[in-house]
């Protein structure tokens, strides 16, 4: 339960006006801190909801594969320039993402991590290191302003630091891999 008040507080400071604007002021705190720090709200909020509603859990994401792949849809969506730039320019489009990495993304990644073998987790984590090297070569490489509310420079800086995390994403599945603990 105090998880939950955490996850809760962390969403309500998100949600904050001031705060909402100056995570959304540079692109690289948009998407690497701001987008995170939702899902992981609701990451906290889960199992608060789970021990909540547990017959919709139970029902709807037994296997935790509808859960991740949930994940997979709305994560990919935030990924695409345009979708950032929208939540700049859109009311209903930023409400979206209030709603939808906490909700669609944290809860649902929460209540199926557990839920899934070890060969999933591998594989949803290796589609987390793929997007970010690919939204990180994207925009580094492309030298044209593809986000109309963010200078060309804030692009290769998002893409570079999409870089440095797709690299320790590297070395931590590698360690998990190779070392002596083969387990999530």
């Amino acid at each position: 339960m105090k998880q939950a008040g955490y996850g809760l507080t962390l969403y309500i400071i998100l949600i904050l006006p001031p705060v909402s604007e100056l995570l959304e002021s540079m692109m690289v705190f948009h998407m690497h801190t701001q987008m995170p720090l939702f899902v992981f709200s609701g990451f906290l909020i889960a199992p608060f909801l789970q021990r909540k509603f547990p017959n919709f859990f139970n029902k709807w994401n037994r296997t935790g594969i509808p859960g991740l792949l949930l994940v997979v849809l709305i994560w990919t969506y935030w990924q695409l320039p345009r979708a950032m730039d929208d939540a700049l320019l859109l009311t209903m489009v930023e409400l979206f993402k209030f709603i939808s990495l906490p909700f669609l993304v944290g809860v649902p990644l929460h209540d199926s991590w557990k839920k899934v073998n070890a060969k999933v987790q591998y594989s949803f984590l290796i589609y987390i290191f793929l997007s970010l090297i690919i939204t990180g070569f994207l925009y580094i490489w492309l030298d044209e302003q593809i986000c109309n509310n963010y200078l060309v420079i804030e692009q290769q800086t998002l893409g570079w630091s999409s870089l440095a995390m797709g690299f320790c994403l590297l070395l931590y599945l590698s360690m998990k891999l190779f070392g002596k603990e083969n387990t999530m």
